[in-house]
């Protein structure tokens, strides 16, 4: 069974559009691990097209957000702009979808989270020490984590010590026995310096892995942000990937 893994859409669909073409059709599920929503002016219009595939998906912060699960106190004041418009844009049938979802669950031999295993809605696993607390976390030999936006993949072996590897993408990594946490990076709103869509492909019955990204028009979903009056930096960072 073939997984397209993807995870922060935030509602950018000229991206989530841009990752399903650039896959074809070399896929049979896929893994969505969070924030759907958030940020981006098409909410509605992403769940509705991710729901027309054979999904499983988890539920985010930003989707908590928006569903006034969660105090955005902590967001910064764009964020917070954003949450409210997204919030006066969902759909009820978007709504009711996005409630339902679970922020973790355990799927084959995958642990899923959104943020962390240790805190399925808001942790960043970025570094080390917190990739090796979270180890302690989820039973199974991998766990996939989407949250800070960034393709990372970290490496626990069988004398305990704990590497990180940035991706190589398109070359095939084999999981086989070792233990992971591999974070696909964030189809609609990177973080790494890179603008271009990120997400991944795993083949259960290989049990591989594959990093990819992808260029899309990023001054289509700019200009869909200013027609929607969202804030100028969340507009502007989308081309620096930041």
């Amino acid at each position: 069974m073939r997984i397209l893994v993807i995870s922060d859409i935030h509602a950018n669909l000229v991206a989530l559009e841009t990752v399903l073409a650039d896959v074809g059709g070399a896929w049979d599920q896929i893994w969505c691990l969070g924030d759907l929503i958030g940020y981006g002016p098409r909410p509605n219009e992403c769940v509705a097209l991710l729901r027309t595939h054979n999904h499983i998906s988890l539920s985010g912060n930003h989707d908590w957000a928006a569903l006034g699960k969660l105090d955005v106190s902590e967001f910064n004041p764009e964020a917070q702009r954003a949450v409210a418009w997204t919030r006066s844009a969902l759909s009820a049938e978007t709504h009711a979808y996005l409630d339902a979802l679970p922020a973790a669950r355990v799927e084959k031999s995958f642990t899923l989270a959104h943020a962390s295993p240790r805190y399925p809605v808001w942790e960043y696993i970025l570094d080390l020490a917190t990739a090796v607390a979270n180890f302690d976390h989820f039973d199974t030999l991998r766990c996939l984590v989407g949250h800070s936006h960034v393709p990372l993949l970290f490496a626990m072996y069988a004398n305990g010590s704990v590497d990180a590897f940035h991706p190589t993408y398109r070359e095939t990594i084999y999981l086989e026995e070792t233990r992971v946490i591999i974070n696909p990076g964030s189809v609609g709103q990177p973080r790494d310096g890179d603008p271009r869509a990120a997400y991944a492909l795993l083949d259960l019955a290989e049990m591989t892995w594959e990093f990819h990204r992808v260029a899309y028009p990023v001054q289509e979903t700019q200009a869909q942000m200013r027609a929607a009056d969202l804030p100028a930096p969340l507009i502007e960072r989308l081309a620096y990937g930041w």
